[in-house]
């Protein structure tokens, strides 16, 4: 399932919900339906940078990419796709923009609406 995070300041965000779910964990949000207001977002945002920060020590905790979700190289099956490392510093990094700029703007960010 996506997941379409919007906010006023930015484009659209899409997310896996598999890997929004850590996100909306650490923030404490439901995957369903919710919003980070604005004056919600500088203490998102702190929170994001850190867990990316303390990933970044960790990268073997990192989440492996689904391949049914991106196209196949030449050739390839999805069986003998292989598989690789998406780190979670690149998975948030949408979302960390989307907050800068709401937080900026003073804009909410929603998604499940």
């Amino acid at each position: 399932m996506l997941i379409a995070f919007k906010s006023k300041s930015s484009p659209e965000v899409l997310m896996y919900q598999e890997h929004a779910q850590r996100i909306l964990d650490l923030l404490h949000k439901n995957p369903t339906r919710g919003v980070i207001t604005a004056a919600e977002a500088a203490e998102a945002l702190s929170v994001l940078e850190h867990e990316v920060s303390e990933s970044k020590l960790h990268p073997e905790n990192d989440v492996e990419r689904d391949v049914h979700a991106h196209e196949k190289e030449e050739g390839e099956t999805v069986e003998h796709a292989v598989m690789q490392r998406v780190h979670f510093s690149a998975r948030a990094f949408p979302l960390l923009e989307m907050l800068r700029a709401a937080k900026q703007d003073n804009e909410s960010i929603i998604w499940g609406v």
